[in-house]
């Protein structure tokens, strides 16, 4: 008669799984089980992956692993550099499964469809039950979307996010209503920094967390083992501790939240941080838990020491817009990954790994991306995403750039924003309409486009911003399927009235742009 495994459950714990409260931790007993971690190159690899992302987890795994062997539990770990790395998440537990033959495997919900596949494939593989559990990180689990999907002809946020503050009783009043009478202060969040820029609104530098020991020899390592990749380590200042995401928190919300909603959609050169929270990484790590942001953020209101606007259009992010794209996810992959409803086919322009590039308004986003490993939601949304939409890039291609410069980039949360609603590949799941605008939105929102040659107002001619002459290129190539969309029909409507020269003229540029790798020609080889 055979013994009795030594380990009861070996507990699978993913890089972007690092909550001491996790589901699969449930019922852990440090004589019985295991907990399995691994650094592999293959999630690096199989996109491109900038150095801070790298950097950003792997500092936090191993935090992670240091906290769980002080509290007692064996943790079976694998270093990136450790003889024999497989350097695949599939290899590495089945190299384990040689050693250690648990009786079961125990995981919560992997945030990535790729990797729950891989981890399933390496179960079955090895005859051993794998037990998932639902990820009670997220106020909704994926079987409360399917509810709320369920009949639906057509789905949307608003809806969603009226459902879920009611659900869990967040910024309500007395009597059960949206505090202040309204669900959405929208309107009120759309503010532009004056001629004062954002030192006028009296913005203060957010805290910057300083590498430790355990971070510094992560740096050395992803800078020798992927010298290759793009981004740089000098700035590494990011929270990868639940006491660091914390402190990240109440920083936030005391000095930056009060005007977090004024000037939330606002971009200002050379200032990365201005007014937003710099936790989405630690959230996304699960450092942070989302509960606790919204009570920070619902108290400071209820204190008195935040507008309303501000508290809600952050509360939003968080309690809506994060819970919303997670349910799309789940809901529609894996075919979603592989949606191209405009059927865009260009590839990413070279500046977008580099920061190589003429426009002032991409230099300063790109540049910040490959830096920090950050980049706020409208310069995401309204510069490098609006670049590649109105350039007709394949959808795929700019989601792989998003997933792999982020250091927040989770494809769960990522994919939804990049290909629906950023690219519009979904073809209305996530978007209602295109997010198509010229350079005049990007010059009302910021102080990109002063000093830049490129005049926004023009969309033909040298200096004309290659923004607003792909924008309209966009609307005359997709002016038949825009036409059907009724929140688009004012912009179709304006595409009607262009003269049959000017039509010919933007078409004639585009091509040139698009000739020209994504970039417009130089002043001097215009019209060779």
């Amino acid at each position: 008669m055979s013994a009795a495994p030594a380990v009861r459950s070996l507990v699978l714990v993913l890089g972007d799984q690092l909550d001491a409260d996790s589901s699969a931790l449930d019922g852990f007993d440090p004589k019985r089980d295991v907990i399995w971690m691994a650094e592999v190159a293959e999630e690096s690899e199989h996109v491109w992956t900038s150095q801070p992302r790298i950097a950003v987890f792997l500092a936090a795994m191993r935090h992670f692993r240091d906290a769980q062997e002080k509290l007692g539990r064996k943790v079976n770990y694998t270093e990136l550099d450790a003889a024999g790395n497989t350097q695949t998440l599939a290899g590495e537990l089945a190299r384990t499964l040689v050693k250690v033959r648990p009786e079961r495997l125990v995981m919560t919900e992997a945030g990535e469809w790729r990797v729950q596949a891989a981890m399933t494939a390496a179960a079955q593989a090895a005859a051993l039950p794998l037990e998932v559990r639902d990820d009670r990180h997220f106020f909704q689990t994926r079987a409360d979307f399917a509810q709320h999907a369920e009949g639906r002809k057509m789905l949307r946020m608003e809806f969603f996010y009226r459902e879920v503050r009611r659900k869990h009783r967040v910024l309500l009043d007395k009597k059960g209503e949206p505090e202040g009478g309204e669900w959405n202060y929208d309107h009120d969040n759309r503010g532009s920094f004056k001629q004062g820029g954002p030192a006028a609104a009296k913005l203060r530098a957010p805290l910057l967390t300083k590498p430790d020991a355990t971070t510094r020899a992560v740096l050395a390592l992803v800078a020798k083992r992927f010298a290759s990749h793009p981004g740089q380590l000098a700035e590494f200042a990011w929270p990868v501790t639940p006491e660091d995401a914390r402190a990240t928190l109440r920083d936030f919300i005391e000095h930056r939240l009060p005007n977090f909603g004024q000037f939330q959609d606002a971009m200002w050169t050379e200032e990365p941080w201005l007014f937003h929270s710099r936790i989405s990484a630690a959230l996304n790590m699960k450092l942070l838990n989302p509960r606790e942001v919204v009570a920070a953020a619902e108290q400071a209101y209820r204190e008195g020491k935040v507008h309303l606007a501000s508290a809600e259009g952050f509360i939003r992010q968080i309690l809506g817009w994060r819970e919303y794209v997670r349910g799309i996810y789940w809901k529609f992959m894996p075919r979603y990954k592989e949606l191209n409803a405009l059927g865009a086919k260009e590839k990413l322009p070279e500046f977008y790994w580099t920061g190589q590039c003429e426009m002032n308004c991409l230099r300063q986003s790109i540049c910040q991306t490959l830096t920090h490993g950050y980049a706020h939601h409208i310069q995401r949304l309204m510069v490098t995403g609006l670049y590649a939409l109105l350039l007709g890039v394949e959808p795929q291609k700019v989601h792989a750039w998003y997933l792999a410069v982020y250091v927040d980039a989770v494809e769960w949360v990522e994919l939804p924003n990049t290909l629906g609603m950023s690219q519009y590949g979904d073809g209305g799941i996530m978007a209602s309409k295109p997010y198509a605008a010229t350079g005049k939105y990007i010059d009302r929102m910021s102080n990109y486009c002063a000093g830049c040659r490129f005049d926004p107002a023009k969309s033909t001619g040298a200096d004309a911003c290659p923004f607003t002459t792909l924008y309209w290129d966009f609307l005359l190539r997709h002016e038949t399927l825009l036409a059907k969309n009724q929140r688009m029909a004012l912009q179709v409507k304006n595409v009607a009235r262009l003269k049959a020269s000017d039509r010919v003229a933007i078409q004639a540029r585009a091509d040139e742009i698009r000739a020209n790798g994504g970039s417009p020609l130089a002043v001097g080889l215009l019209g060779i």
